[in-house]
């Protein structure tokens, strides 16, 4: 239910704890709106305010701190309204004129389906965005979207669907924003994928009804009388259905076979402490015994995105199979709202070092798959300056005009920009404008900004340009061009310099006891050092990998330690870039 006046939402933020003090500065913010926004009507008809009142509330709900919720009220108003940045940040501060434009840029991006560069555009979210903040307005941006996308016209409708799945739901999940994950999937599942949507809501449909009344008239019942001979005080007993996006996500690794599927259902068990959680694992599974290798301890081994929990599958109650999950209030929270959980923590008490409180504050640690040493907060100051997106210090995320994604090497210059775009545009290149004014050819970029390059269809290439692009494929292809120009000619020297230089090795493996060894002998056949080394366990490959690097004389000879590395046993895969 959305508040449709300031009395309803201010009643709600009474209710989620807001200070007198927020709730006079939120007041001020939704009066702008209200009135930056008069006349103007959604696709559905109604006032275009309910959409910025929506979005604050889902903020509110995940309990963002005052700066967020005035924000999402005013988001839309620089890129609708006419309002600028400067007349934001005089009424209502640089901070909140900050997240708003934030989220104005992030606006901008496209999704180009013809490239598919999905990884790089939800990168690009969380480089361009600079505070989590900015995010989560438009993850709740996106949310109150998906659910009125009913007024949409159809082929746009499916458009939405898709950037839902493949960027905002992937997002929400490595935030460990799980109730925004959920339903936003569940939400775009029926008009991306129509008719799978259509058999597993039937299959559901017929399961869901007596899952439910066994757990709750069965199992619950043995449960509770099991606590109470062992002294433990749940603080809720409940059941969780799966997602229909997840659950068919799993169906395709099962060959669509309902039968494999254990946790349609879920038993979920909140205490109020560590202790308790692993206690009643030990009454479960002295209650119905376990299934070999289906416990999972994410409190001892947390998710990336910070979830904690721990999950157990037993032979149950008539020796049906069910999954059990057991978790503390804070880990439900968490897994709830990911890192939004920690603003309504810091209004309440500022944290502490050791203790449980500083190891809730951890997972921060671990926002994403995109891990940076970020530190332990001490105070709500330092908490909201951790929470700055950073994790891209090796790569930088720029826009074409058209809002399409390039993914280039951190302090990549427009030379670099022009060759990832095209080779006839980096070959012919005679000027770049960065967001709009003229900048020098050897500029670092940074994240966000906009490339514009002008050429000329008699311009060449410049040898110069080697000494200053950072991208290997820039490089690579001045050289051919060069080559081309003068192809009598030899290089000079210093272009022939060029491919001296560090080369990264990624090899997929089989772990084993000796392969380290293996692989550090190659590179001493050819006795040269190697400088560093990074082990990877991905998610989305079934081995890990090692990522080394080591200083080579050229190509050729990296050419033939990847074939010597290729024939260590155990090692898959081998590639290699400069």
């Amino acid at each position: 239910m959305i508040p449709m006046d300031w009395d309803q939402f201010n009643n709600k933020l009474i209710t989620l704890g807001y200070s007198e003090n927020d709730r006079l500065q939120i007041e001020k913010a939704f009066s702008f709106a209200s009135q930056a926004h008069e006349g103007q009507k959604r696709a559905s008809g109604e006032p275009y305010v309910t959409h910025a009142v929506a979005v604050a509330t889902e903020c509110a709900d995940l309990q963002l701190d005052a700066v967020a919720l005035m924000a999402s009220l005013l988001h839309d108003t620089i890129e609708d309204c006419g309002i600028t940045r400067k007349e934001i940040a005089k009424q209502f501060g640089e901070d909140v004129a900050f997240l708003v434009e934030g989220v104005s840029k992030l606006g901008s991006i496209r999704y180009n389906d013809a490239q598919r560069k999905i990884e790089s555009l939800r990168k690009m979210f969380l480089a361009s965005a600079k505070d989590i903040r900015v995010v989560l307005i438009k993850l709740a941006d996106r949310l109150h979207n998906m659910r009125t996308i009913r007024f949409v016209r159809p082929e746009k409708q499916k458009r939405i669907a898709e950037e839902t799945l493949e960027i905002y739901a992937p997002i929400a999940y490595r935030l460990g924003i799980g109730s925004v994950k959920g339903e936003l999937e569940d939400l775009a599942f029926p008009l991306v994928y129509p008719n799978e949507y259509a058999w597993v809501k039937k299959e559901v449909d017929k399961r869901v009804p007596e899952g439910e009344q066994y757990l709750r008239e069965e199992v619950k019942h043995v449960l509770e009388r099991a606590f109470v001979a062992e002294h433990i005080e749940p603080i809720a007993i409940d059941y969780r259905k799966k997602h229909l996006y997840s659950l068919w996500k799993k169906l395709l690794r099962y060959d669509m076979d309902m039968a494999r599927v254990t946790d349609l259902l879920a038993m979920r068990i909140v205490v109020k402490n560590i202790e308790d959680c692993y206690r009643v694992l030990g009454i479960m599974h002295q209650l119905w015994k376990p299934l070999p290798g289906r416990i999972k301890d994410y409190i001892a081994l947390p998710k990336q995105n910070g979830y904690r929990s721990i999950h157990t599958t037993v032979f149950c109650v008539r020796n049906k199979i069910t999954e059990f999950q057991i978790r503390t209030r804070e880990m439900h929270k968490e897994a709830e709202h990911g890192v939004a959980a920690h603003w309504a923590y810091i209004e309440g008490e500022k944290p502490k070092q050791g203790g449980e409180v500083a190891g809730r504050m951890q997972w921060v640690q671990k926002l994403s798959d995109w891990q940076k040493e970020i530190g332990t907060p001490e105070g709500s100051e330092e908490f909201l300056e951790s929470l700055k997106i950073d994790f891209f210090n090796d790569r930088v995320f720029v826009l074409t005009p058209k809002g399409e994604v390039i993914d280039l090497p951190m302090d990549a210059t427009p030379v670099d920009f022009a060759y990832a775009v095209h080779t006839d545009i980096g070959n012919h290149m005679i000027g770049a404008k960065v967001n709009g004014k003229m900048a020098p050819f050897d500029r670092p970029l940074s994240s966000g900004e906009t490339i514009e390059i002008l050429t000329q269809k008699n311009r060449k290439p410049n040898l110069e340009w080697l000494s200053f692009v950072k991208s290997s494929i820039a490089k690579n292809r001045i050289r051919a061009a060069l080559r081309k120009e003068s192809s009598v000619t030899p290089l000079p020297a210093y272009a022939q310099q060029q491919k001296r230089g560090t080369y990264q090795f990624t090899l997929t493996i089989q772990d084993r006891v000796g392969l380290l060894k293996d692989i550090s002998a190659v590179f001493s056949a050819f006795r040269i050092n190697i400088q560093h080394i990074t082990f990877n366990n991905t998610k989305n490959k079934s081995y890990p990998e090692i990522v080394l690097s080591a200083q080579l004389r050229d190509t050729k000879q990296a050419e033939r330690i990847a074939t010597r590395l290729k024939n260590i046993r155990d090692v898959e895969e081998v590639s290699y870039a400069i």
